[in-house]
């Protein structure tokens, strides 16, 4: 598959970039080309170190669209829009959501916008993609970590059957991940907040990688 990582440049985009493109073709991308060079750069020295193989491209937003039959929002929830905007070519396309609305104080706790979940407002804005939610309880440090598996399970919803048989196989072609059929679109609220959840647990319990593995 083509995949493409809006927001590629981050810790989660990179580390995705890294787990995903020793399957598929994936394009990094950030509003400057320049940084997701850097970044497509790093990724292919960490994997070339280790002897797996890549694809990599780097690329802006918008070249992430163009070229990718599946493309990756792995942005803060609170930069949606104004990354959205400017963004076009996305109809049809099948998007995936792995934001997760939070807000911080003595702890974490999930803060969704008034559409109910970050996925439903992503489907809002772009009323003729297909918006499926998932990767969104990954903890961010493991994807990068390739020395060790991602033994994890992975919530997928969405409202579009294809759309999400295609994401559920991007996600079990990666690692151990495990890929599982969480319903509607309108789930996706209960997945995100989980990610608070976790990061919690992993916080006062002095744990590292905590995530959810269902069985």
């Amino acid at each position: 598959m083509k995949v493409g990582i809006i927001g590629g440049t981050g810790g989660i985009g990179q580390g995705m970039a890294l787990r995903l493109s020793q399957n598929h073709t994936v394009y990094i991308g950030s509003r400057i080309e320049e940084k997701a060079q850097a970044a497509c750069e790093l990724c292919g020295y960490a994997l070339k170190v280790l002897g797996m193989p890549f694809d990599l491209l780097p690329t802006t937003n918008q070249g992430v669209v163009d070229e990718s039959e599946i493309v990756v929002f792995s942005i803060p929830a609170e930069n949606l829009e104004r990354t959205i905007e400017g963004l076009t070519g996305l109809e049809g396309k099948t998007v995936i959501s792995l934001m997760n609305p939070m807000v911080r104080t003595e702890f974490f706790k999930y803060n969704p916008p008034e559409e109910g979940s970050a996925a439903e407002k992503l489907q809002k804005l772009l009323p003729e993609s297909k918006v499926v939610a998932a990767f969104n309880n990954i903890p961010a440090g493991k994807w990068q970590q390739l020395s060790e598996p991602l033994d994890y399970s992975v919530c997928v919803c969405s409202d579009f059957d294809d759309a999400k048989e295609r994401v559920m196989e991007l996600v079990n072609s990666i690692s151990e991940l495990k890929a599982l059929n969480a319903g509607p679109l309108a789930v996706s609220s209960y997945i995100e907040a989980i990610t608070p959840l976790v990061i919690n647990i992993a916080r006062f319990s002095k744990m590292r990688d905590v995530g959810v593995y269902f069985k």
